[in-house]
């Protein structure tokens, strides 16, 4: 290089320009971006960002703190730095990408000092935070390792918390939980929802005094009586009544705040008391956050007295309830964070902060106002927060199937669709779709002897009042006792183990089997962007497939198919005399009918002289049937079979 190219500008730019970091510089107060390199413009493909205001031209991250903090910068003249954000970006094709990053962001000032505009620069660790948390929630050894040093008195609270929220007709529930710092113990935040007989709900956040293992102590007393008076059908002020008289006499429970709810999901009222806690939010269908006034209630066992108010949710909107961890934090004013959690809630309810398809609006404001609110500021107290927005009901899922196998693909495509717009979980999902696929097949293949010329089976599902999922199957035969000879037979066992309330009714026009299974939804980790649960299988084919070292089976195993991984398992290890692992990872549904196409291919194995050598998945649909019928097999981490 001469040395006349020193200092050339079309040099800089060009060096500028090939930066491996994101850079944003941003000009006047309307924060006009005046250029960005090659990584920032990959990042938005399509788009034409310079010249355009900030806010206009990244919209879709409006109400993810971004544009506010260019903005607090060029306001201020002060920078601002973070580490591992997330952030959500709109593609063209409508497809979110997440990122994280580590930032910088500046005032870009002039010559005598005066603030000309802002220069934002950071560095893309996605792959970093990803691998991380993949370790951290993949990672056998690792999880055993970090619970076994965890601090125990956060352990004992996180044991004391629901592991779980009911899902419900009319009403959609999600909580978050985050710990204080991690430099104080574990406090005696908790929150509760209760299924009531009458089909109402009780919403419960509490907040003990202190911290340590006493606070979660008289948090797990307090919860347990509340919990308990509320099942029973006491009202808002009996049951507080009843937490009160503990208090009273348990000395850590003194002073504890508590806000009850109950919901009506049918009507939407909402019957409510602040025992000295923050009031609740509620944010309605069209996105407009308001507090409730509180009820002028005093702390557990002060001597004071629970007086009740009422409202209202109209379908769509959203109640949340919360400790004060939320409000209470470094460097917040108490009125400004108030209207910083009812601005962020809102737009977390409508889809206007992070971007995670899938999760409801009540997953959303749990995670998504824990993440924003607190990553900037910190957090010395226990957050809690508890949403539930009335919603409605999932109609009635009715089919009516051939008997043939072939129906079992659509049932178990329909009853995804179903399950998904119920809310269910993996695990509950898993459950009914083996559950109900067993009972369907057992109609097929044994309800009809040639008797009847009505040769077809129904599916009812719905969700109830209280919960749960209520199916029934019927057909038009007769009635076959299972053959407790052979190996087939034992779908109605594998039921029974699955969903604990199975009834079949034979009768002179068929038979009718029935299931009842409660829905629990898993409660997520703010700040984490975790997904929203798996899903049912939709009715994936049965895949077989070889290499040097396994065969890996995917998709359902069901009545239909089991013949073809019995023919293509002996097929593959010669019939029995080549031990090649069999890695059922990928297995989706393991019905009965799999299950005994597996003790064939293990019995012809141990007429070779070996074994069948079985890998499953730890918490896969695979290894949870293979427990349940004692069918010897390796269990790995997810997503992989274990070395051999």
């Amino acid at each position: 290089m001469g040395d006349e190219e020193f200092g050339d500008p079309s040099v800089i730019t060009s060096a500028a320009e090939q930066m491996p970091f994101i850079v944003f510089v941003c000009e006047g107060p309307e924060l006009r971006i005046a250029w960005v390199n090659a990584v920032t413009r990959a990042l938005m493909p399509g788009r034409e960002v310079v010249g355009r205001p900030l806010a206009e031209a990244v919209a879709d991250v409006d109400g993810q703190q971004w544009i506010e903090m260019y903005a607090g910068v060029y306001a201020t003249g002060e920078p601002v730095t973070g580490a591992e954000w997330r952030a959500t970006l709109t593609r063209p094709d409508g497809s979110v990408h997440e990122l994280y990053t580590t930032f910088h962001i500046t005032a870009w000032r002039r010559a005598d000092g005066s603030i000309r505009g802002v220069i934002g620069a950071g560095f893309d660790v996605t792959a970093a935070v990803h691998a991380r948390l993949a370790a951290e929630s993949r990672t056998v050894e690792l999880r055993q390792r970090y619970e076994q040093t965890r601090d125990v008195i956060t352990a004992l609270q996180r044991e004391l918390l629901p592991d779980g929220l009911p899902v419900l007709p009319g009403a959609q529930i999600s909580a978050s939980y985050l710990p204080a710092d991690s430099e104080r113990a574990a406090g005696g935040d908790w929150f509760d929802a209760v299924v009531r007989a009458d089909g109402t709900t009780a919403l419960v956040v509490g907040d003990v005094v202190g911290h340590g293992v006493t606070a979660s102590g008289a948090m797990g007393q307090l919860r347990a009586v509340l919990h308990d008076r509320l099942d029973g059908g006491a009202d808002v002020g009996e049951a507080l009544g009843a937490a009160d008289r503990l208090a009273r006499r348990v000395r850590a429970a003194h002073a504890t705040t508590v806000c009850l709810a109950t919901l009506d999901p049918v009507r939407g009222t909402v019957t409510y008391c602040t025992a000295g806690h923050p009031p609740p939010l509620l944010v309605t269908a069209a996105g407009e956050p308001r507090f409730l006034p509180p009820t002028g209630g005093t702390p557990l066992g002060t001597g004071g007295a629970f007086p009740l108010r009422t409202d209202r949710l109209e379908p769509g909107d959203l109640l949340l309830l919360y400790s004060d961890g939320i409000l209470e934090r470094p460097g917040v004013a108490l009125p400004e964070s108030r209207d910083e959690l009812a601005r962020t809630a809102a737009r977390a309810a409508a889809g206007r902060a992070m971007h995670d398809p899938g999760t409801t609006a009540a997953e959303r404001v749990c995670t998504q106002t824990v993440e924003l609110m607190v990553r900037a500021t910190g957090h010395r107290d226990d957050i809690t927060l508890l949403a539930a927005q009335r919603v409605a009901p999932p109609p009635d899922l009715v089919l009516d199937l051939p008997a043939e196998l072939s129906s079992l693909r659509r049932a178990r495509s329909a009853l995804a669709g179903w399950l998904a717009a119920a809310g269910a979980g993996e695990q509950d999902a898993f459950v009914l779709q083996h559950a109900i696929g067993e009972l369907l097949t057992n109609a097929i293949e044994h309800g009809y002897d040639g008797v009847s010329d009505k040769k077809d089976v129904r599916l009812g599902v719905r969700l109830t009042d209280t919960g749960e999922v209520a199916a029934a199957i019927a057909d038009h035969g007769s009635w076959r006792e299972p053959d407790r000879r052979t190996v087939r037979g034992r779908g109605l066992a594998l039921t029974s183990q699955l969903v604990g309330d199975l009834r079949v009714a034979p009768g002179a026009t068929g038979t009718l089997a029935e299931i009842r299974h409660p829905l629990r939804r898993p409660v997520p980790s703010p700040g984490r962007g975790d997904p929203a649960p798996g899903r049912s299988p939709d009715g994936e084919p049965l895949r077989i497939e070889e290499d040097e070292s396994e065969i890996r089976v995917t998709g359902a195993v069901d009545a239909a198919s089991a013949t073809e991984l019995r023919q293509e398992l002996l097929r593959l290890t010669r019939g029995g005399s080549l031990p090649l692992p069999v890695d059922l990872t990928g297995v989706s549904q393991l019905a009965s009918a799999g299950v005994s196409a597996l003790h064939t291919v293990a019995e012809q194995h141990r007429r070779q002289g070996g074994e069948l050598d079985l890998h499953a998945a730890a918490g896969s649909a695979a290894q949870l049937v293979l427990d349940l019928v004692a069918l010897p097999h390796r269990t790995g981490g997810p997503g992989r079979a274990p070395p051999r």
